[in-house]
């Protein structure tokens, strides 16, 4: 399956950019509109969407798809785009491979609410959803690289990537981004987390993973 990463210079004078970038929902709901064959009950999982917006002075978004994006799609003066075949990457990853990494991603997890076990099945529910933050963040995605095909090499720097949003506050609404060294060691499990993203809030510019050489 193909797969693309489209870099956008947003123009922060265009009227729907400045909209989006105050409201992560709404700048998905822009983004779905690149899919030129949006499928199914699961459109944006369907086609491949995962974008994160760059830390910077100038907002940059990096929109991955699984092919080739339909640029006729963004608003006229959204921003100046580029894109790239993630082909040859994908083709290159080989264990024992040293990358830098970046995500940014939705560390969460169950907590225990210590509501009584459901009377037919016996069963406990599952917990509250809990936002990550600091070492148990750090921990999480330890897990999750490894679970990627990646082993951490080396520190791993975060920073704290909240974002406003005119809904009612959600768990994943507070991302973290991360960044390192590892070496790859599972090139199977490595290229589906590629493709499809890690961690929850994927709609909210969460999940997206790059790699460059180390």
């Amino acid at each position: 399956m193909p797969m693309t990463l489209t870099r956008i210079v947003v123009n922060r004078g265009h009227r729907q950019a400045r909209v989006d970038l105050a409201n992560r929902p709404g700048m998905h709901k822009t983004l779905m509109r690149l899919l030129a064959r949006p499928e199914g009950s699961t459109p944006r999982k369907n086609g491949g969407l995962l974008f994160r917006l760059e830390p910077g002075l100038d907002p940059v978004l990096l929109v991955q798809t699984a092919d080739l994006p339909d640029l006729t799609g963004l608003p006229g003066g959204y921003g100046t785009t580029d894109t790239r075949d993630l082909t040859p990457m994908l083709t290159a990853l080989t264990p024992g491979l040293p990358v830098r990494y970046r995500i940014t991603a939705a560390p969460t997890a169950y907590r225990p609410t210590g509501a009584p076990p459901d009377p037919v099945t016996g069963r406990r529910p599952r917990g509250k959803i809990t936002t990550l933050q600091g070492q148990d963040a750090q921990a999480w995605w330890q897990r999750r690289a490894s679970t990627a095909g990646l082993q951490l090499t080396g520190p791993t720097e975060t920073l704290d990537r909240p974002f406003p949003s005119p809904e009612r506050p959600a768990p994943f609404y507070r991302l973290t981004q991360f960044d390192g060294t590892a070496t790859i060691t599972d090139t199977d499990r490595l290229a589906t987390a590629l493709r499809e993203g890690i961690g929850k809030g994927k709609a909210y510019g969460a999940g997206l993973l790059t790699l460059a050489p180390a």
